[in-house]
């Protein structure tokens, strides 16, 4: 990073103020949120820093292994938490885990066969958690989103039933809508990219000195990135967990 773009602890700190604004608000509208506001902007210092640490000790090393192993631990930290966005869904742990982890190793092995990044930790792990938040994010839409359409179209699926369709043709309109819940704010994101919004990646990168031209080029590969992750771990999570709203005889199971 150039010295001119590079931000000084002084400067941080009088940036700190911004947060002045947020409980202000709170304050004035009664919101109750001053204490939760303190909490988290804490949280969210003490946790970068120690982030930023261990970063610097991991892109030290330069272990195909290592890197392995770390990315397996954040696949499993993004499936634990998009299970508990589905607790209709049997075994969600299991499909969030295979999941993601196909649609990350679909996506990273194009990226790095392509030579457009390669497998060293300093590339590898911030690409790495881009594409598995999005899935996460994408699988606790299509969990959400399949448990509210088996409950509220629960006539619809039984009458294909009672005609004697299978359980996959009596649910693949549902699996069909919740797949496209899953991508579709990847794909709204994309449509808005350099209209509405600059990205974070584009930004941190025009930030630091590189040229738009060339930070460009990194987000349109971060865009397709995320929209090749989200299809593939909702496809794969949606077509797995419908099982999960029938019984061994193929009745559709009572949903709160």
């Amino acid at each position: 990073m150039n010295s001119s773009t590079a931000i000084s602890i002084t400067s941080l700190l009088i940036s700190s103020s911004l947060v002045l604004v947020t409980l202000f608000f709170s304050y004035w509208q009664k919101l109750k949120l001053e204490k939760e506001v303190i909490i988290g902007v804490i949280r969210a210092v003490v946790q970068l820093i120690i982030v930023g640490y261990v970063l610097e000790y991991i892109f030290g090393l330069k272990s195909p292994v290592f890197t392995t192993l770390l990315l397996i631990f954040m696949i499993f930290n993004a499936a634990y938490n998009a299970a508990k966005r589905g607790n209709d869904v049997k075994n969600g742990f299991y499909i969030s885990f295979l999941s993601i982890s196909i649609g990350t190793i679909a996506t990273l092995t194009i990226l790095v066969a392509s030579k457009t990044i390669e497998y060293e930790p300093y590339q590898i792990i911030p690409v790495s958690g881009m594409i598995i938040g999005n899935a996460m994010v994408a699988l606790g839409l299509c969990y959400r989103q399949i448990a509210a359409d088996f409950k509220n179209k629960r006539d619809e699926v039984e009458t294909k039933l009672s005609l004697g369709a299978d359980i996959l043709p009596s649910s693949i309109d549902i699996i069909r809508n919740c797949i496209k819940t899953g991508m579709l704010p990847t794909i709204d994101s994309a449509k808005t990219l350099g209209i509405v919004s600059l990205p974070g990646m584009m930004t941190g990168l025009i930030l630091a000195g590189s040229s738009p031209m060339e930070a460009i080029k990194y987000q349109i590969m971060v865009t397709f990135m995320l929209l090749s992750t989200s299809s593939i771990a909702s496809f794969i999570a949606c077509y797995l967990a419908y099982r999960s709203f029938f019984n061994s005889k193929k009745q559709l199971l009572f949903i709160k």
